[in-house]
């Protein structure tokens, strides 16, 4: 008799486990996706300060979008040019010093 109240009790727990990974994997993705965009930031930023020290605010507004990202600020301090750029919900701020020949 024991046993026959055992019987379909795996169904039940197989199912639990089925969406607790599907759950696990979601969250590495969401995870994942951040860090391609703050990689992909920190990459467009780095190019739109460079562009931007080498030829202004227009250049570093095409590099940054050429690079999958939003130019949020163009500052220019002393020698140096300070870019923010956004790619998805990473934002990144960059600093390249002007070179003069």
């Amino acid at each position: 008799m024991g046993r026959a109240r055992e019987r379909g009790q795996v169904t039940p727990l197989m199912a639990v486990v089925v969406v607790l990974a599907g759950l696990v994997a979601l969250a590495v993705l969401r995870l994942g996706d951040g860090a391609v965009d703050a990689a992909r930031a920190r990459t467009a930023a780095d190019g739109a300060a460079l562009a931007g020290a080498a030829e202004g605010r227009a250049a570093a507004g095409e590099v940054a979008a050429d690079n999958g990202g939003v130019l949020l600020a163009y500052r220019e301090v002393g020698t140096d040019v300070v870019v923010v750029v956004r790619v998805g919900d990473a934002e990144y701020t960059a600093r390249a010093r002007v070179s003069w020949p």
